[in-house]
């Protein structure tokens, strides 16, 4: 059976409604299921539940922000949902955006590069010793922390979101997975050499080191007017998936999608998303089409594809279910 997950951004599903899609996904034979951050709930809880609602499937954050808790609220999250999961638990990290960090956290965003480092750092020295942890890094200092219970596995993978050579290859350095997203397969290939750069310097095999990638897949019926929506919203709000979608050959067009977006016309950003971008950047709904995409990323190196359900409204839940059920490992 083919290796393939599936992961829940919100969407207007609540909460049990991810937890019945998660199990969904287990009976239909998925590998791992991924909750994000940002809106939609809280993602340790969510991932709680479906641990103890699952017995099989793999359970991760993608991402949980280095920003947005400390470096032990994070280890002890972490430890929690992999002791309710029996040790299925991956634990995603990332730096977030400054415009998520700052405006809706009300947070300073700085150094991301160190904090993430740092926080894979304290991390794992509390997973593995669990007595008192004093650490002094780059940018996070802390002093005499325990978690005061036992870990159910102090090697936890941790699993980082990277988008650019200098992260791709720290991420090659010290996690034991890279999370993509809005990822071509010619992207895919680029990030796999840096990957593998990174984790030579440190010793590591590269083919020990997860390339996933979250693949955004429309519902039935939205077309493509469901998918621009997304895309308008990150060419829009985020500077560096921004550049990763010009470096795919969109910089002018997605300049005019970020005008029209700056400027409050998010009907007109959305109109402007262009058709090969979507087409480069998403699974495609014909079945025979999205079976050559998923065989074109394996074949640039990504060793775990992971669907990204793009629903929204109050069919959202069903709507996700659909697509579980239409991509479902082979």
């Amino acid at each position: 059976m083919e290796r393939i997950g599936v992961a829940f951004t919100g969407g207007g599903m609540s909460p049990p409604d991810v937890v019945r899609c998660v199990q969904l996904a287990e009976d239909l034979g998925y590998e791992s299921a991924w909750v994000a951050e940002g809106h939609g709930g809280d993602q340790f809880s969510i991932l709680t539940a479906c641990g103890l609602a699952t017995s099989r499937i793999k359970l991760g954050t993608s991402i949980s922000s280095v920003f947005v808790r400390s470096a032990p609220t994070i280890a002890m999250a972490a430890a929690c949902v992999d002791h309710y999961s029996q040790g299925r638990f991956i634990l995603g990290l990332g730096s977030s955006h400054k415009v998520q960090v700052e405006p809706e956290h009300g947070l300073e965003f700085s150094a991301p590069i160190p904090r993430v480092r740092d926080t894979v750092d304290v991390v794992r020295r509390l997973l593995r010793d669990g007595n008192l942890v004093d650490y002094h890094g780059e940018v996070t200092n802390i002093q005499s922390f325990d978690l005061h219970f036992p870990v159910f596995r102090p090697d936890l993978p941790i699993y980082l979101a990277a988008v650019f050579p200098r992260m791709l290859e720290i991420a090659g350095e010290i996690s034991q997975g890279i999370l993509l997203t809005w990822c071509t397969p010619e992207h895919a290939r680029t990030a796999a050499r840096h990957v593998a750069a990174g984790a030579g310097r440190a010793g590591v095999d590269p083919a020990s080191v997860e390339l996933a990638t979250l693949l955004s897949v429309a519902a039935n019926g939205a077309g493509d007017g469901g998918m621009r929506r997304v895309a308008a919203t990150y060419a829009g709000r985020f500077p560096r998936y921004r550049r990763l979608m010009a470096e795919a050959g969109f910089a002018d067009e997605v300049e005019l999608v970020r005008r029209a977006w700056r400027a409050g016309n998010v009907a007109d950003a959305e109109r402007l998303v262009p058709q090969g971008l979507i087409d480069r950047m998403s699974l495609p709904g014909d079945p025979v089409a999205r079976k050559e995409r998923m065989a074109e990323y394996r074949g640039a190196g990504i060793t775990l594809p992971i669907i990204a359900p793009r629903v929204s409204g109050e069919n959202a839940a069903a709507s996700a279910q659909a697509i579980i059920r239409a991509n479902a490992p082979a």
